[in-house]
């Protein structure tokens, strides 16, 4: 028996007496061993690796934050080698990003993503071991195996789980989260053990390694367990003249821009308003935390419905409300503003799940997983530095924020059509 879920057909695992398991495919019927609990184990090994691989996709990132004045001073460091260090992720996000379709075709989507865990806990061990610019090439290796994995882990849950495509889209994306507040909150005591900045950043590769094992291994069981049930083949043409594509694309980059802004000047608005550096940082932290019981909760129940627009606009006005009290009061109550603001941000993870919606194949999941995300981060790293010019050119913050809240309202129109149940092909 089979259903169509998220335009993908879904095949039903049906027991008999001594033949073991049988697929049913469109009336073929192909005998496979008996081997349920092989299956069964192996996806929830599956989801631990998956669950590990996003905990290591933000820890390299936001761990660089809570230490960089004394990396600077350990370094003799300039502003603008700090400023070019905080900017490198986007640019990688986006150059490695469309790289990595490639890769999944050329070796498996396995061996792609165990290749992306390898170079970034390689990047992580490198970018400690000598001076400034080996710091910056050691980050630039460490974000290509963040990219890399960025763009393929959705391409695993759309052919892994074809029927819970949101539920492990928002376990994905909650773990993501998580990660990235865990980098930035237990770095500093990290530091303080170890005694260095050095075997602080370097210790996060050990999570890589252990996520790199268990991928080894849930990819080998996924591999003996299962059928090989081959669905249609993805078109192979390009998605740079397809309009539902570069709709997806504009939707992730718009809400990718916002992300970049709120995490590198959320804080200085705050403080500019009176907040001191404790509270602003640690309501910063709370926009990334609101984002984990979020991610875990909508985007199954949005995956559900036949279009995910509404959740997307519903979404977008929380975090339009939060910036418009941010721009106006932002003092009257930060707590306020930051808590609509991170419910805002939350949208990132209905940002991947239209990814895997929106195609029918996983070989097209990661070719608009790679467009989107590579050609969003590249959109995405403008945010900051345009919010930062305005801000320079007018002394003040209302401009910069009336150019978010004009982003915000880019991020609910194409969101709003690329939630709709479309298909890229």
């Amino acid at each position: 028996m089979s259903a169509i879920v998220a335009g993908v057909t879904v095949y039903s695992w049906e027991s008999s007496t001594s033949r073991g398991l049988e697929l049913e495919l469109e009336g073929v019927v192909e005998p496979i061993p008996d081997s349920r609990r092989t299956v069964l184990a192996g996806g929830l090994l599956l989801t631990v690796a998956v669950v590990l691989t996003a905990l290591n996709l933000r820890p390299a990132i936001t761990s660089v934050g809570p230490l960089l004045g004394e990396m600077r001073g350990s370094l003799g460091a300039s502003a603008v080698w700090a400023g070019v260090l905080t900017t490198l992720p986007g640019l990688c996000f986006a150059g490695a990003g469309l790289a990595a379709p490639w890769l999944s075709r050329r070796f498996g989507i396995g061996a792609a993503i165990g290749l992306a865990l390898a170079v970034l806990s390689a990047g992580l061990v490198l970018r400690v071991l000598d001076g400034p610019y080996v710091v910056l090439g050691g980050t630039l290796v460490a974000t290509a195996g963040i990219a890399l994995a960025n763009v393929l882990v959705p391409v695993v849950i759309k052919d892994s789980f074809p029927a819970r495509i949101g539920v492990m889209t928002g376990i994905y994306t909650a773990a993501l989260q998580l990660g990235g507040a865990l980098g930035s909150g237990i770095t500093p005591p990290i530091d303080d053990a170890l005694g260095g900045w050095r075997p602080a950043l370097a210790s996060w590769a050990v999570l890589g390694v252990v996520a790199l094992a268990v991928w080894f291994f849930a990819a080998r069981r996924r591999a003996e367990g299962e059928a090989v049930a081959a669905g249609p083949a993805g078109t192979g043409k390009s998605l740079l003249r397809n309009r539902l594509a570069w709709i997806v694309t504009l939707f992730f980059g718009f809400q990718a821009f916002l992300a970049y802004v709120v995490m590198g000047w959320m804080p200085e608005v705050l403080m500019d308003a009176g907040v001191s550096k404790t509270e602003s940082g640690f309501l910063l932290g709370l926009v990334s935390v609101l984002a984990v019981p979020i991610s875990l909760t909508i985007p199954a129940l949005a995956a559900r419905q036949g279009s995910q627009s509404l959740w997307i606009v519903g979404l977008g006005l929380f975090g339009f409300a939060g910036m418009v009290g941010l721009m106006v009061a932002p003092g009257f109550s930060p707590l306020l503003w930051s808590i609509l603001v991170g419910i805002g941000m939350s949208v990132f993870s209905l940002a991947l799940t239209v990814i895997a919606l929106r195609a029918r194949t996983g070989e097209d999941t990661a070719r608009l997983s790679g467009m989107a995300q590579g050609i969003g981060y590249l959109l995405a790293a403008l945010g900051p530095f345009l919010f930062g010019l305005l801000h320079d050119l007018t002394h003040g913050w209302t401009i910069p924020f009336v150019m978010v809240l004009g982003v915000f309202v880019l991020q609910m129109t194409f969101g709003a059509l690329a939630g709709r149940r479309r298909y890229i092909s």
